[in-house]
C-alpha cells in the first residue's frame, strides 16, 4: 500500500507523544509518507529542550501540557483531540524514531479495508527483535508478559507492548480509555478493553530499531511495569467475575 492509494475518503490522523526528543523529531516526521495524514498532532509533556519549537517548524499541530501527565495521559489528550475533530483513523507514532513511519500505510490498511478496528505493529512477528537491538531482558519480559496476558484474557496477540498502533474512530468512541492509567500501563489496558468490547485486532510485522537517544525503560522500570500489568489483569478478572466492577470495562457514557 502506498500513500497515494485510494482511501475511500477516510482521513488518517497521526498523533505523536513527545518529551525531550527534539533531536529525533525531524527525521521521524520526514520519514512519514507524503500526503498520507490529514493532520499530525504532537502532544508535548513539558519538554525541557526545544521539542515544541522543532514541532512548530515542521508544521505540526502542538498541544503542550502544563505538567507531565505521563505517557498514558498524553494518549488521552491525543485521542480526545482526534475525536473532537475530523478523522477516521488515528496512528500513534513515537517521536524518538524507534518505529519506522514508512510502515504507517501497512498499519492502517486493515482498518481501511474493514478487517480490523485496531492494528499493532509487532516487533516480534518479524523474528528480528533481538537482531534489531532489543535488549535480551526486554525481549524475555515481552514474551513472558504477552503469554500470561493471552492466557488470562483469552486473546491471541503476539505483542501487547508495542507503541506503534492504529485505532478506528468507532473503537475510541466506544472504549472508556479515559479511565486508564496515566503511565505506560495505558497500552496494556486499552488492549484488554479492545478484547473485552469485541473489537477486532490484527498485527503486522515491523522492523526493530533502537537509535541513540531513543527512550527506553530501564530494567527497574520494566519490573515495575510488569507488576502493573499483573494488577491490570487482576482488575479485569475481578470485573469479569462480577466481584468488583471497573469503569474501564463499562460502556462509555454518551451523556
Amino acid at each position: 500500500m502506498t500513500a497515494s492509494r485510494d482511501r475511500d475518503g477516510k482521513k488518517i490522523v497521526i498523533y505523536i507523544p513527545a518529551r525531550n526528543t527534539a533531536h529525533l523529531l525531524k527525521p521521524t516526521c520526514e520519514a512519514i509518507p507524503k500526503g498520507l495524514a490529514e493532520r499530525i498532532i504532537l502532544v508535548d509533556n513539558v519538554s525541557s529542550d526545544n521539542t515544541v519549537e522543532v514541532a512548530a517548524s515542521l508544521g505540526l499541530e502542538v498541544i503542550r501540557h502544563d505538567r507531565n501527565r505521563g505517557y498514558g495521559g498524553s494518549q488521552k489528550t491525543g485521542y480526545k483531540n482526534f475525536l473532537e475533530n475530523e478523522g477516521d483513523i488515528v496512528v500513534m507514532l513515537h517521536s524518538d524514531y524507534q518505529y519506522d513511519p514508512a510502515c504507517i500505510p501497512d498499519l492502517v490498511e486493515p482498518i481501511l479495508e474493514g478487517r480490523a478496528d485496531a492494528v499493532l505493529g509487532s516487533r516480534i512477528l518479524g523474528g528480528q527483535a533481538l537482531k534489531g537491538g532489543m535488549p535480551w531482558w526486554k525481549f524475555v519480559f515481552n514474551r513472558l508478559l504477552t503469554h500470561i496476558e493471552n492466557l488470562i484474557i483469552g486473546a491471541r496477540i503476539v505483542e501487547y507492548h508495542t507503541g506503534f498502533r492504529a485505532y478506528s474512530r468507532r473503537l475510541l468512541e466506544t472504549i472508556p480509555f479515559e479511565e486508564n492509567s496515566d503511565d505506560f500501563l495505558f497500552d496494556t489496558e486499552i488492549l484488554i478493553q479492545v478484547h473485552h468490547f469485541d473489537f477486532r485486532i490484527t498485527e503486522i510485522p515491523i522492523p526493530t530499531r533502537y537509535t541513540e537517544g531513543a527512550s527506553m525503560m530501564t530494567f527497574g522500570q520494566g519490573v515495575v511495569y510488569g507488576l502493573g500489568v499483573f494488577k491490570a489483569l487482576l482488575v479485569y478478572l475481578l470485573h469479569r467475575a462480577r466481584i468488583r466492577r471497573s469503569p474501564q470495562y463499562l460502556p462509555k457514557s454518551r451523556g
